[in-house]
């Protein structure tokens, strides 16, 4: 084998190695030449550069690699971009035909036939399993996520993890087959909570959800010397985001009835999201903010402080959230939002709560 053939060789066993057949990789052309100097001791000698920068452009005219025209380039001469894409793997293998119409009693092909670069062997492993499954399904119990997507992809969070398992997202839909079928559900996760003394579950009618752990225990203490405004029978800790994941797990431990839920969370971005996500998604449930304790938070706004980093704020959480409040109420959370200042619930501790008594 000549030089250029030994360069150009390993130039595209490197890109092979990194191509995915449905999402383009950005690659450093500079950290590529330095894979293949440290893999040849005469790559100098024998003018590699000029070899490697050829392979670059036949990979190039063939649409392995694109340029991505920033106008930065790798410093030497003859000069390429630094950056490519790496385009998607052709496809070569296409699933047969007869396989798939054996296994038409269950799914719906059509989104393969539409979309081939996602007839892949791990693909068509996948569907296999499922359909294996299928055949005795009305026999099997109900489990959660976690233990079926283990049982039939190998891993506990395939379906439920879809930056570590790229394959994963919309892995179902393609195939059109709902969690149902599969005799699965995504439990909610356990909470914390306290229930009033001398109350009992059937006693539970109005329930106060707190976003912080600091209130959650303040909260305990006013609700134990008849302090708390709703008078709740059940305190939540909503830890945050998590809520929205665990709400669900409220209705298995609980029994039906009309509740009213309250909640009380940070005067900020976060906060009114939590909030407006779970009306959006419990829209059966009697939601609402807990505004009396919003309205004594608001009278501490001079505690207020700067927005956390990385909080996304969405302007229809926000409308939302201040159409609960008086015109004049909305004025200073308007203000708050201009400032990008915040009133973070642990204004409200046992000792200021003795103000408004």
């Amino acid at each position: 084998m000549s030089t250029i053939d030994i360069i150009e060789t390993r130039v595209r066993g490197f890109i092979e190695d990194i191509q995915h057949p449905k999402q383009k990789k950005k690659i450093n052309i500079n950290d590529l030449e330095l894979q293949l100097r440290k893999l040849m001791e005469d790559y100098f000698e024998m003018d590699g550069y000029s070899l490697f920068y050829h392979a670059i452009q036949a990979l190039e005219a063939e649409e392995q690699l694109t340029p991505i025209k920033n106008n930065q380039y790798n410093s030497r001469t003859p000069a390429l971009a630094l950056y490519y894409w790496v385009n998607n793997k052709v496809q070569e293998n296409k699933w047969d035909r007869l396989e798939m119409m054996k296994l038409g009693d269950h799914f719906d092909f059509s989104y393969y036939e539409r979309h081939p670069e996602w007839q892949t062997i791990d693909e068509w492993d996948r569907i296999q399993n499922l359909y294996t499954f299928l055949q005795t399904s009305q026999e099997r119990e109900i489990v959660s996520v976690e233990e079926r997507s283990l049982e039939l992809f190998g891993h506990e969070k395939f379906l439920l993890d879809g930056d570590s398992f790229p394959d994963s997202k919309g892995f179902l839909a393609r195939i059109g087959v709902s969690e149902e079928q599969l005799k699965m559900v995504n439990y909610g996760e356990p909470f914390v909570f306290w229930m009033k003394q001398g109350k009992e579950i059937k006693d539970i009618q109005r329930v106060l959800i707190v976003e912080n752990l600091s209130f959650f225990h303040t909260s305990i203490k006013l609700l134990e010397e008849n302090q708390l405004d709703y008078e709740p029978e059940l305190i939540i800790y909503g830890e945050g985001t998590k809520i929205e994941r665990s709400f669900s797990f409220f209705f298995r431990m609980f029994p039906p009835n009309n509740y009213l839920f309250y909640y009380a969370g940070d005067l900020d971005a976060a906060g009114y999201g939590i909030i407006s996500r779970l009306i959006e998604k419990y829209p059966d449930c009697c939601i609402q903010p807990a505004l009396k304790i919003y309205r004594k938070m608001l009278e501490c706004i001079d505690k207020r402080n700067d927005q956390k980093q990385g909080q996304t704020q969405n302007i229809k959480y926000r409308d939302a959230f201040f159409q609960w409040f008086t015109e004049e109420e909305q004025a200073l959370l308007q203000q708050l939002w201009q400032e990008n200042k915040r009133i973070p619930q642990e204004v409200l501790t046992f000792e200021t709560w003795r103000r408004w008594q």
